[in-house]
């Protein structure tokens, strides 16, 4: 018999790998350019440049083919909060010229893995962490950028808070990471307290900053500010945006 014109092997709303890649690539690059309109608009409005900024990928979720995808949009500064998830999506995009960063909170234990593909990493919040990542590196032969990362929330017994040192302890720590054998001091990172003004919270993160800096001049990244804070974040001094939403859409589970 002859073949029906209107037969297809491939089932209604089908959509082939390339088409979906082309898809994606589009919603990535549609997503990219309003989060740089954002990022360009608080930038004039702080009276800073954009060239001041760095928008580092956060792909938690998302598979190594959006890395690969934001990659050839002109984002090469990835990042990632589990190992387990970080480190084969690392192996996967090893071909490409990219800056991983590990903002997650880091077990001890954890630290030789991540610094096997972390250039950043950074969550260092205690002393402990400064010791095994300073050890992994050496080992590994690699020098890892570290950012201290303090915590903003005020204390209340019972509350929810986010990681972080104490501010009033960071400078020590700060002096900690300077001082060991295969890390580098970049400066901060915090993340904006639940429930309350992410302005004053980062504020007093560049009172910290500051700090730190009179000691330690390289150390002039100030990690803040990410897809609902960004603008408070840039006009308090940030100087690196970690954005997940705005630039990947909702979380869902990784599909390789």
């Amino acid at each position: 018999m002859p073949e029906t014109p209107h037969e297809s092997a491939e089932p209604a709303g089908f959509a082939a790998p390339a088409e979906a890649a082309a898809e994606r690539r589009a919603e990535l690059a549609a997503n990219l350019a309003d989060v740089r309109k954002r990022i360009a608009a608080a930038s004039a409005a702080a009276g800073r440049g954009t060239g001041e900024i760095t928008l580092v990928a956060v792909t938690k979720t998302f598979p190594a083919s959006d890395v690969r995808l934001l990659a050839g949009l002109g984002l090469t500064d990835v990042a990632e909060n589990r190992d387990q998830e970080a480190a084969p999506k690392a192996a996967a995009t090893a071909d490409l010229p990219l800056t991983w960063h590990f903002v997650g909170q880091l077990q001890s234990n954890k630290a030789r893995s991540v610094a096997g593909y972390a250039d950043v990493v950074q969550s260092v919040d205690r002393p402990r962490l400064v010791t095994a990542l300073s050890a992994a590196a050496v080992g590994l032969g690699r020098e890892l950028r570290c950012l201290v990362q303090v915590s903003l929330d005020e204390p209340v017994p019972g509350g929810r808070a986010r990681g972080g040192v104490a501010p009033d302890r960071a400078a020590e720590l700060a002096g900690a990471v300077a001082a060991a054998e295969g890390l580098v001091l970049d400066g901060v990172m915090a993340v904006a307290p639940l429930d309350a003004d992410p302005g004053p919270a980062f504020e007093r993160l560049a009172g910290v900053a500051a700090e730190i800096r009179s000691a330690h001049p390289g150390a002039a990244v100030i990690s803040a500010g990410m897809s609902g804070d960004l603008e408070p974040a840039i006009a308090c001094g940030a100087t690196h945006l970690r954005i997940g939403t705005a630039l990947l859409g909702g979380r869902r589970a990784i599909v390789r």
